[in-house]
């Protein structure tokens, strides 16, 4: 592969330019996919923060659900953020009766678990592969804590033995809920890192891209 592999963030809905510009900084050539030939033409993709429901309706509405989990279980690298994480868990907990997920991803995942929009926080918290390095291009976001902005997230209720917990709430209520997995090629966080100005997990998944 080049050194500027193609990435794709999924267009249908939900915060879509903030990934792009995030991938743009880490490296990679960013597109926005809304049909199945734009799909196949990617090395990776970003599934977005948005409402899981509303893009799980819009999957099979652009018939793009079925390709896009072919692509999954033939190891295409995705990373979901927040809403990603519901549609990448094999299971799903407080989702509507008729919400789908694409899986791939061994966990158990609560949607809108730390509450309603009114409940959206932000916190600073260690993420294993992210704050435990030193990069080879260093930013200024580098050296500290990663500023994570939670709204509406999920949280992994529960992990199969082949996901590794990349990082936990430190402190409050929600202490030691798992925010932050990895799973082979497959990447998700509760939060957004795209709308914090902090490129650390897309410049994480660009690596995982480059590797597959």
């Amino acid at each position: 592969m080049s050194a500027s592999p193609v990435v794709g963030v999924l267009g249908l809905q939900g915060d879509t330019r903030e990934h792009l510009r995030a991938l743009a900084a880490a490296g990679v050539e960013a597109v926005v996919v809304r049909r199945p030939d734009e799909l196949a033409a990617v090395h990776g993709l970003v599934l977005p923060g948005g409402e899981s429901t509303v893009i799980d309706k819009l999957l099979r509405v652009f018939e793009l659900r079925e390709p896009l989990v072919d692509r999954i279980v033939d190891g295409l690298p995705v990373y979901g953020s927040c809403a990603g994480m519901i549609l990448l868990a094999d299971r799903l907990l407080d989702g509507t009766h008729d919400q789908q997920t694409l899986g791939g991803l061994d966990v158990t995942v609560r949607r809108n678990a730390f509450g309603r929009q009114v409940d959206s926080f932000e916190t600073d918290l260690e993420l294993a592969g992210v704050t435990d390095r030193d990069w080879p291009s260093p930013g200024p976001e580098d050296g500290g804590s990663v500023h994570a902005v939670f709204i509406r997230a999920p949280w992994v209720e529960d992990a199969g033995p082949g996901v590794e917990p990349l990082g936990v709430v430190p402190s409050g209520p929600a202490a030691g809920r798992i925010v932050a997995v990895r799973a082979g090629n497959l990447l998700a966080t509760s939060f957004h890192p795209e709308i914090t100005g902090d490129t650390r997990v897309h410049r994480l998944f660009a690596e995982v891209v480059r590797a597959a």
